[in-house]
């Protein structure tokens, strides 16, 4: 299979998006497929306000289209709403090819975080974009449903998967900081929720790994937190694995790489009762989810790490990637301008079903 995978997050962004598929993108590889992955990189490029790690590419619509057509790949994945993903997206409306896209970010709740920009508003945006693809892949069947209240159509899952070999129980040693350790790693933006994980009562310390743009000022405003900056791979794996509960103060996540990640180091989870947490989380097994997130994550203290790393170490990246083959659906159509109706998304399902070895 030839597959394009059109999408504006990459490397060097540090993210859940840009992990699920760049690992998913390996494993195709690894599977024998061809996979051209279409990023900002090689565009000229400008800072996203708000989030200047994150590069917009410039003249997408020039390029795209060409690239797209050299290709003349088996199936187009659109992964993502920024320029690429509208470029790839009207491409393929006006040369009838059929192609997937996955609903990876709450973008009206991350617009909203941000602007005076009512969730309808933002909702009908998205409905729009996805609205004319064949199949438009989500994380969790929590998120599945809210988007079908919503009116979305042709919905598909696409789960996550962890690295149990990285991500292990290990010395809880590493760290020389007051027990307990309390912790949040990922991203540190506005949407993430941080803020409200900083102002609780809990005794120890509280731990901060990554980086983004609300860290500098979250930093000041919790002195008494200790904040260590980006952290990858091994480092990163050590930070986690030496803490006692692992707090998620996100409702806007679709899924949360990071949760299972927590728990496959032994380290169980403490958030809020939201899509991802819900799906993710086993409630008195491998963390407690409430309202009173400080309640949670006193309670989670007793939970037994064991039990956090089997529970993670049943998602599986390879699962995962055979479940993206099944909803991939061939680019070439016979019926003319490609639909996002179900009868669309039913003669193209299973066009990839045996792909992957």
């Amino acid at each position: 299979m030839r597959l394009a995978l059109v999408t504006d997050a990459w490397f060097p962004q540090v993210n859940g998006v840009v992990r699920t598929l760049s690992t998913t993108v390996e494993r195709l590889r690894a599977g024998g497929h061809e996979v051209t992955v279409i990023s900002p990189d090689g565009f000229r490029t400008i800072p996203c306000p708000s989030y200047p790690e994150i590069r917009l590419a410039l003249g997408a619509g020039r390029v795209i289209g060409g690239r797209l057509a050299a290709l003349d790949p088996d199936a187009i994945h659109v992964a993502t709403e920024g320029p690429l993903g509208l470029a790839a997206r009207r491409w393929c409306l006006r040369n009838a090819r059929r192609f997937t896209t996955a609903y990876h970010t709450q973008f009206p709740e991350y617009l909203r975080a941000r602007l005076p920009v009512p969730l309808p508003a933002g909702y009908a945006l998205m409905k729009w974009f996805h609205g004319a693809a064949t199949r438009t892949l989500v994380a969790t069947p929590s998120l599945r449903v809210r988007l079908e209240g919503r009116g979305f159509r042709n919905l598909a899952t696409w789960s996550r998967g962890v690295d149990g070999d990285l991500f292990r129980p290990r010395d809880k040693g590493f760290l020389n900081l007051r027990r307990p350790i309390w912790l949040y790693f990922g991203r540190v933006a506005v949407e993430k929720g941080i803020g409200e994980f900083l102002r609780l009562d809990l005794p120890g310390t509280k731990l901060v790994v990554g980086d983004g743009p609300a860290r500098p000022a979250l930093a000041r405003q919790h002195p008494d937190a200790v904040f260590t900056g980006p952290r990858h791979g091994e480092e990163l794996a050590r930070h986690v694995a030496a803490c006692d509960v692992f707090v998620f103060p996100s409702r806007t996540d679709t899924f949360g790489l990071v949760l299972l990640e927590a728990m496959a180091c032994g380290v169980p989870v403490a958030a809020y009762p939201v899509t991802g947490p819900v799906d993710v989380v086993v409630p008195g097994v491998t963390g407690f989810l409430d309202e009173n997130l400080r309640a949670a994550a006193m309670a989670a203290l007793d939970l037994e790490p064991a039990a956090c790393r089997d529970h993670a170490l049943k998602y599986s990246w390879d699962a995962c990637t055979q479940q993206f083959v099944d909803s991939l659906v061939p680019a070439r159509s016979t019926g003319g301008r490609p639909s996002g109706d179900r009868k669309a998304a039913g003669t193209a399902q299973g066009g990839f079903r045996d792909a992957m070895p």
